[in-house]
């Protein structure tokens, strides 16, 4: 009878180019090194999938199985699925090792394995399930258990140059996407169709750019009339119809790394009372960007902004927080939470952070100007300001079309 083994090594062939140098992946581990060394931490076991691609290089897809990674002193070693093969191997910073499914629990002896059991172990509190928690807990067997979560979140905070230079390729890849759904606006289109022009196009120009990367999940959420009311809301079959209101959304995706265009737009014509909640959106929008600058606190910029609508009547028309970090993140994992604009955040900006400026006002239907209206750009913190990353037009004199 055959020996089914645990765990292997499936080295399977080269090394591929990672998204960012060696040097950049061992800076991102020599910080966290230092978080686990502050915290008493001898192992750190990540499972999220942002952590993982922050400090490994690997972006798991899980379909309902575990993967981690184990950070030591000296070790750092991506545990994946015998389902991926040898990809996760060739795809990540280090050593990795595949658990198999011939028997439960495979991946927890991996982790204990590596990071060894009885020690004070670092997890991702945020992210660990309390079945996961309690199989920690019994492979393990720590002496104690630290959250490392908001420390390494507050690093991924921080953008280094690289990381700033891919965010600012991907700000210009959604604007590549803004100019094609452009083009493709008319009244009789679909919402599908106009979104897939979109996403086609930053596909394309995310494989010019980035010849050997791996490519995955951009997308596109193109909503109209009704359908504007919703920052999420999905894609449907809905024709445009003239004087529809409007809202471009491109969303691409390079190495697990988020960038996002959002403006509204009108198709043909606009009426006045509409005009009006879009023009006073965007004084906001602009207003908030004026803000955004080293020494600001988040609910600072926030509290600016509120007043602004207040002063016009407008404030309980917005549907959510005016801005967010960027980086390793997606619309289904990951998060910066401590860098958001909302009034229970009290982050102070600092050169390097990279953050959106994105007010959104929602009209219910049977109001005039009833819609959705939202402008979104990304923005870097610098020395003494911030640096606007994204080019595609706002406001109507651009994006009344079709």
């Amino acid at each position: 009878m055959t020996t089914r083994p645990q765990s292997y090594r499936f080295h399977n062939g080269e090394k591929a180019s990672l998204p960012f140098t060696v040097s950049e992946y061992e800076a991102r581990l020599s910080g966290l090194r230092a978080i686990m060394a502050q915290a008493g931490v001898e192992a750190a076991v990540v499972t999220s999938m942002h952590s993982i691609a922050y400090y490994s290089g690997f972006l798991y897809c899980s379909f309902g199985r575990p993967y981690g990674l184990v950070v030591t002193a000296t070790d750092c070693v991506t545990i994946s699925a015998g389902i991926d093969a040898g990809q996760p191997w060739r795809r990540c910073l280090g050593d990795n090792i595949t658990y198999t499914d011939w028997s439960r629990d495979n991946f927890w002896r991996v982790v204990a394995q590596v990071a060894g059991t009885g020690r004070v172990v670092g997890v991702e509190e945020d992210h660990l399930t309390i079945d996961a928690a309690g199989k920690l807990a019994t492979f393990l067997s720590p002496r104690q258990t630290i959250n490392i979560a908001p420390a390494s979140m507050q690093q991924r905070m921080r953008k280094s140059p690289a990381e700033i230079a891919l965010i600012r390729a991907g700000a210009a890849v959604a604007d590549v996407g803004g100019y094609a759904i452009r083009d493709s606006i008319r009244e009789g289109a679909r919402e599908i169709d106009v979104a897939m022009a979109g996403r086609d196009a930053m596909e394309l120009e995310i494989a010019r750019r980035f010849p050997e990367a791996e490519y995955r999940d951009t997308w596109v959420w193109f909503q109209s009339g009704i359908n504007t009311d919703g920052a999420h809301n999905p894609v449907t079959g809905r024709r445009l119809k003239r004087g529809d209101i409007l809202s471009l959304n491109t969303f691409p995706m390079i190495s697990g790394y988020y960038t996002a265009l959002e403006r509204t737009l009108f198709v043909g014509e606009l009426d006045e009372a509409s005009r009006a909640i879009w023009e006073a959106n965007i004084g906001a929008h602009e207003l908030g960007m004026s803000l955004l600058k080293p020494g600001s606190s988040c609910s600072e910029v926030t509290a600016g902004v509120n007043a602004f609508l207040e002063e016009r009547d407008l404030l309980q028309f917005r549907t959510f927080g005016y801005g967010h970090s960027f980086g390793v993140l997606s619309h289904y994992y990951g998060r910066e939470a401590g860098l958001e604009l909302r009034e229970d955040i009290d982050t102070v900006l600092e050169p390097g952070m990279v953050i959106s400026m994105e007010p959104m006002l929602t009209l219910p239907e049977g109001m005039p100007g009833a819609g959705g209206y939202r402008e979104h750009d990304i923005l870097v913190i610098t020395e003494d300001g911030c640096e606007d990353m994204t080019g595609y037009p706002y406001g109507p004199d651009f994006n009344v079309v079709g």
